[in-house]
C-alpha cells in the first residue's frame, strides 16, 4: 500500500517499525560513539571531565608540586616544606549542536534504525569540529623546547622547523625527523608510554614510503578506520588527521602542516551532551531531536606536547 505523499525535500525511509528515542540512552551512545571516533580521544586525558551542566562551566585541575630534595648532613636536622598545588582552570568555553526532525509515518515505516544511523552520522560530524578545534591551536602552546629549528631541551640540537623554514619530509628522512620529535621528548623525561604523534595523509604516505616500508608492521589494521590509528612507531601511536593545522607558508613557497605530537598527560579535554531532547513539531506530525555537546582543552603540561612545522621536501 502506497503511503502519504511527500513535501519536495522530505526524504522517504523505508517500511517497518524504528527504536524509540530515550534522551539518556541516546545521550549516552552519541558520547561513547565519539571517542571511538577521535583521535582526542586517545591523545587527551580525561581525568578533570567532572560534572559539567553548560557553556561556561569551569573544571579546576590540581597541578602536583615540586617536592625538594636537600643534602642531609647527620645531626644538622630536616627542613619541612609544604607543598602548595597550584590550581589550573579548564574552560568549557565550546559547544556544538545538532538538530533534526523525524516524521511520525517516517517512525512508523522505516525499515532501519534512525536514531542509531544518525547518532553514527552525529558523532562523526561532531569529531570532525572538535578535532579542527583541538588540533588547530594546541600545537601553539608546546614548551619554546619542544618546537622551533633549536629544539631540544638540553642540547637545542633539533631542528622541528619554523615560519619561513619547515621541515622538509621526504620518504628518506622521516623516519629520523620522527626519531628527532622522540628525543625532544627524552630530553623533557616525557614518560616512553602514552605518546602519539598525528600525522597529516600526505606524511602517512611518506611513511609508508620509507625505510619501514610495510605499513602492516606497525601494528593494529583495523584502528585506522575506527579513530585514525596507523600502529606504534619509536615508542610513539601513529595517528593520521586531515584536521590538522595547514599554512600557506609565503617564504618558504609551499603549505605547511603544523603536526602535533605529545604525551596524554600533556593535553587534557572534557565534554558533556549537556541536553538530548525531543520536542512535537509544531508544523508536521512528529518530533524535533536536537543535542547540545560543550567542551573545552587545555595544554596543562607544556613539556609534554610539542610541534613539528613540515611540508613536502
Amino acid at each position: 500500500m502506497a503511503g502519504p505523499t511527500r513535501a519536495e525535500g522530505h526524504p522517504d525511509y523505508s517500511s517497518s517499525s524504528s527504536a524509540g528515542f530515550i534522551p539518556e540512552i541516546w545521550s549516552g551512545k552519541m558520547i561513547e560513539k565519539l571517542y571511538a571516533r577521535t583521535c582526542y580521544g586517545e591523545i587527551a586525558n580525561t581525568d578533570y571531565e567532572g560534572e559539567i551542566k553548560q557553556k561556561g562551566d569551569t573544571v579546576q585541575i590540581r597541578t602536583t608540586p615540586s617536592i625538594t630534595i636537600r643534602d642531609y648532613e647527620v645531626g644538622g636536622g630536616l627542613t619541612y616544606e609544604k607543598p602548595t598545588s597550584d590550581k589550573v582552570e579548564l574552560q568549557i568555553d565550546q559547544a556544538k549542536y545538532f538538530a533534526f526532525e523525524v516524521n511520525d509515518v517516517d517512525a512508523y515505516q522505516a525499515d532501519i534504525k534512525l536514531m542509531d544511523d544518525w547518532s553514527d552520522d552525529a558523532g562523526q560530524q561532531m569529531k570532525i569540529h572538535i578535532d579542527t578545534n583541538l588540533l588547530g591551536k594546541h600545537y601553539a602552546d608546546a614548551a619554546a623546547e619542544n618546537s622551533g629549528s633549536g629544539a631540544g631541551a638540553k642540547s637545542g640540537s633539533y631542528d622541528l622547523g619554523e615560519a619561513g623554514a619547515p621541515v622538509g619530509i621526504t620518504r628518506d628522512n622521516i623516519l629520523d625527523v620522527l626519531v628527532d620529535c622522540g628525543s625532544v621528548l627524552d630530553e623533557q623525561n616525557v614518560p616512553e608510554e602514552s605518546r602519539y604523534v598525528i600525522l597529516p595523509a600526505w606524511m602517512n604516505g611518506m611513511l609508508k614510503k620509507s625505510d619501514l616500508r610495510d605499513a602492516s608492521v606497525m601494528g593494529d589494521s583495523t584502528s585506522v578506520f575506527r579513530n585514525g590509528k596507523v600502529g606504534m612507531l619509536d615508542r610513539f601511536a601513529v595517528f593520521i588527521s586531515n584536521n590538522l593545522s595547514i599554512v600557506n607558508d609565503e617564504t618558504a613557497g609551499k603549505p605547511a602542516t603544523n603536526v602535533f605530537f605529545g604525551h596524554k598527560k600533556g593535553l587534557t579535554f572534557a565534554s558533556q551532551m549537556t541536553n538530548m531532547e525531543t520536542l512535537p513539531n509544531p508544523t508536521d506530525f512528529g518530533k524535533l531531536v536536537r543535542g547540545l555537546n560543550v567542551f573545552g582543552s587545555k595544554v596543562i603540561d607544556p613539556d609534554a606536547v610539542g610541534h613539528l612545522y613540515a611540508a613536502r621536501g
